[in-house]
């Protein structure tokens, strides 16, 4: 790592990249530009710029990637009906190669000679970072500050020390060190006392929702149009993908939805208590279930699920540029050729309920389904199905005596 003239570092200005950007200064006498990608972290970003200046940054980037990161990140996991470990919808899980991709850009642009992120040895977005830069610049050199020889700030406690030392501006304490990563999908909280498996998160540290105590006593109806499996439409207005899930979150998160603790399996082998907030994205996933309830195929949601383990896998994991995801990905999309109607739902006090659906493309018919007396379905051939299904059954108990 001699001989590192510029360096793009991934910067939030949250404690890790805020402390980061002064020690790769004072570490490696470089050049450090910021680039902070607007995800969706609305307040987040206020004052960004001159942070990074006053805290020796030669130039910052602060990039509105918000259309980009729903349309070609969320919404492709969406179509895939992705979820980790049955919980996790991937929030941050997704926006790390698109930080990653955007930061490479920049590295070219600039003619740095190496990025840098602000991840920790222990977690998953080492990895995410990482695997992108290979993947599309397999020759940028690589600094991540707390596997660097030279780091020695091992500790929430200790960095805090060190920006106090720098008098660079944070708004974490030793009182309340949680680590937080927002973007418009999701607000994830992890660290502090969270660390306690069975200590409850204390109420002040959601952002996103309300607590379904504090709903409000009416449910909101809310009305969602998927087409070929992509949300187009809420309650009939046409939006962006950033304005519709913008959107989903008001409402969502005003009812007390989207809140998800649990303990997660890192690619690096330990596990992790995270609490995540994903409102509008929870929304979503259960809205688009629906108009695939009527839309899909058996056979074909029966392959397409069977999906969904590695496919979240390997978004979690930060495989997102690989050759096996990019086969995966045009699976699921050819599925959804037919994922097109209204799915309307039930917002209440933490519950997202599915209360209606429809499409144009529905295999749904109330003629076959309905049991009154119908001309269409003659019951009594299910007697040869049920007799042909349970012979190897028969068999077996036969051998057994």
């Amino acid at each position: 790592m001699k001989g590192i003239k510029k360096v793009v570092l991934a910067y939030s200005g949250g404690l890790d990249t805020s402390v980061i950007l002064k020690w790769l200064i004072e570490t490696y006498n470089c050049e450090v530009v910021a680039f902070a990608a607007d995800l969706g972290q609305k307040e987040e970003l206020d004052g960004l710029e001159e942070k990074a200046i006053n805290t020796g940054a030669g130039k910052i980037y602060i990039d509105n990637l918000q259309e980009e990161f729903v349309s070609d990140f969320v919404f492709p996991a969406l179509r895939a009906s992705a979820i980790y470990e049955g919980t996790y919808l991937l929030g941050t899980s997704l926006a790390r190669p698109l930080i990653a991709k955007r930061q490479i850009e920049i590295a070219e642009k600039e003619g740095a000679d190496a990025v840098c992120h602000g991840a920790t040895g222990k977690g998953n977005d080492q990895v995410r970072f990482e695997l992108t830069y290979a993947a599309l610049n397999p020759d940028i050199k690589i600094i991540s500050a707390w596997r660097d020889d030279n780091w020695t700030l091992h500790s929430r406690e200790s960095m805090i020390d060190y920006a106090e030392k720098f008098n660079i501006p944070i708004t974490i304490t030793k009182e309340k060190p949680y680590s937080e990563d927002r973007n418009i999908l999701h607000l994830s909280h992890e660290g502090g006392t969270l660390e306690d498996p069975w200590v409850e998160p204390e109420e002040d540290m959601f952002v996103l929702t309300v607590s379904p105590e504090a709903a409000p006593d009416v449910p909101t109806y809310v009305e969602l149009n998927f087409e070929k499996g992509n949300p187009v439409a809420v309650d009939g207005v046409k939006m962006s993908p950033a304005e519709l899930l913008d959107h989903l979150n008001e409402l969502a998160g005003a009812n007390g939805i989207g809140r998800v603790d649990m303990v997660e399996n890192r690619f690096v082998g330990m596990k992790s208590r995270g609490v995540y907030e994903t409102p509008g994205g929870t929304v979503l996933w259960a809205a688009h279930r629906a108009v695939e309830s009527i839309t899909m195929d058996r056979e074909v949601m029966l392959m397409r699920d069977s999906l969904v383990p590695k496919y979240a896998q390997l978004v979690y994991n930060g495989f997102w540029y690989s050759p096996e995801m990019k086969l995966m990905q045009k699976m699921v999309d050819e599925t959804q050729e037919n994922v097109t109607g209204t799915a309307r739902l039930k917002l209440y006090k933490g519950n997202c309920i599915v209360v209606g659906r429809k499409s144009p493309n529905s295999l749904y018919r109330e003629d076959i389904a309905t049991f009154d007396k119908d001309e269409v379905y003659n019951q009594k051939d299910a007697t040869g199905f049920i007799k042909l299904n349970a012979l190897r059954l028969k068999i077996q108990r036969l051998i057994k005596g």
